[in-house]
């Protein structure tokens, strides 16, 4: 299955699902958490039947693409058939694959719903159910539509596996009403990779930031690097900005189809960019080798959502860095992420031209000493002494490197001004500043579309003959 030694979460978790234990699980992104269900839910599944009895709920697309090709590469030997349902994809095509009668469905709560209505799935053969990243769940609205799912699953032999970065009371609360006895794990800080980060922050006027912000792009010079905007509109003009700038970035939000999408995530994977922009939902589940750097150009909303972010940085043992840029009005915001991540970040100044220089010449010094390693400028030798004939080795080889070196970029762009993040009282255990408190769709949409559901399926399911069916009342 490609594990050479089972990670923490691993360690102390598949034998209680194999053992059928409700599990809760609190780690970060990038400690294993695939394969601490995804292997003994395999285990469990009784492939000869073809009948649904996994399902994994994760709250983006790019995360239920990636959980679903991890599962079915473990299953891949005993035949465990798996389908990925969510939206922005042709309905028709998933409807033909759940035709497939799959062993597992792994999808996103407002998708499944869509189908749950239309009856093209049913859930009463489910055995597993997995809720991935659900605190982004609860951050996003799904909680009610959680809900309605885990009411049409069996109540009395369901094992139900939560896992999760962060425990608001909310998450509490669903564990207790649809979780039987859940053994709770906890991965220790030391052994997160947040261990691996080394988290600072820069204090920055707004007018500034992106100036400041190129600076130190410049002096970092990231392999790979995700940039963090609050707002769509935020990372449309944030990316626009750098290319504008000489910098090879893309953005990445819900607005996006997913042709769109997929082409810049493979670009970002192979290097064709190097700076990938997003909002927080649109890098939910992102799995990427190689990111060196993660920069909050915005602050976060959810204080829980810094966890998210900078855990896409200092991943498989190696170091990363997170730099969150903030303004002197969200200093107590700064102060409350660092009580919920439990680690302080070291403050840094404001980088100079001078600085920024000084970071692109040594990179391109060590291109330089790289490639006089490698001897293969042959076919540059003759140039070479022609250029030495007319002057001498140093003026020579320091225009060259005048030439090679991108000097900083100070083109003037715009970027629509944000207002600050100031710090209000926390609510359900979340952060403040608006949040819904997983109470609610942001656009509102939650509680309509669950009623919804149970109207169509009071009327669908009622038997010929005029006798209502009697559905069995969830728990309170």
């Amino acid at each position: 299955m490609g594990f050479t030694e089972p990670t923490p979460i691993q360690q102390q978790t598949i034998e209680l699902v194999k053992d059928g234990e409700d599990v809760i699980g609190q780690a970060q992104t990038g400690t294993g958490k695939t394969g601490a269900f995804g292997i003994p839910m395999v285990d469990r599944i009784d492939a000869s039947q073809p009948v649904l009895q996994g399902l994994v709920l994760a709250p983006t697309r790019e995360l239920a693409n990636q959980v679903e090709q991890s599962i079915r590469q473990f299953g891949r030997e005993k035949g465990v058939r798996t389908v990925v349902v969510y939206g922005g994809e042709d309905f028709g095509k998933q409807i033909r694959a759940l035709k497939a009668k799959p062993h597992v469905i792994v999808a996103t709560p407002g998708r499944l719903m869509d189908h749950m209505r239309r009856g093209t799935v049913r859930l009463q053969t489910i055995e597993t159910v997995v809720l991935d990243e659900a605190d982004e769940m609860l951050n996003m609205g799904f909680i009610e539509d959680i809900e309605t799912i885990l009411a049409e699953t069996p109540q009395d032999t369901r094992q139900t596996l939560l896992f999760s970065a962060t425990m608001p009371r909310r998450m509490e609360s669903l564990a207790s009403k649809f979780m039987k006895n859940p053994k709770r794990i906890a991965v220790k800080a030391k052994e997160v990779t947040m261990e691996n980060i080394a988290q600072q922050y820069v204090e920055v006027h707004e007018r500034e930031k992106f100036d400041v912000f190129c600076r130190l792009l410049d002096l970092e010079t990231p392999e790979l690097s995700i940039v963090f905007g609050r707002t769509k509109r935020r990372v449309d003009e944030l990316s626009e900005a750098l290319i504008k700038r000489g910098y090879r970035a893309e953005g990445l939000h819900g607005d996006l189809n997913q042709a769109k999408r997929n082409s810049v995530l493979r670009k970002f994977k192979s290097g064709l960019i190097d700076i990938l922009v997003a909002t927080d939902v649109a890098a939910r589940g992102l799995d990427i080798s190689g990111v060196t750097h993660v920069f909050n150009f915005d602050l976060p909303q959810d204080p829980e959502s810094y966890v998210h972010r900078i855990g896409r940085t200092g991943r498989a043992g190696r170091s990363g860095i997170a730099i969150t840029l903030s303004t002197k009005p969200e200093r107590d915001h700064v102060k409350l992420i660092e009580k919920v991540s439990k680690k302080r970040m070291t403050a840094r100044p404001k980088p100079t031209y001078d600085e920024a220089l000084a970071g692109q010449k040594q990179l391109v010094l060590n291109q330089l000493r790289e490639l006089t390693m490698e001897g293969d400028q042959d076919h540059y030798r003759v140039e070479a002494k022609e250029i030495l004939q007319e002057t001498d080795a140093v003026t020579a080889l320091s225009a060259a490197l005048k030439l090679l070196t991108k000097e900083p970029n100070e083109t003037p762009v715009a970027l629509t001004s944000e207002a600050p993040l100031r710090s209000k009282k926390r609510h359900d255990g979340r952060g403040g500043n608006g949040g819904n408190g997983g109470n609610r769709r942001r656009d509102g949409r939650s509680k309509d579309r669950r009623n919804a559901f149970n109207q169509k399926r009071s009327r669908s399911d009622q038997p010929k003959g005029g006798q209502k069916r009697q559905w069995a009342k969830r728990s309170s």
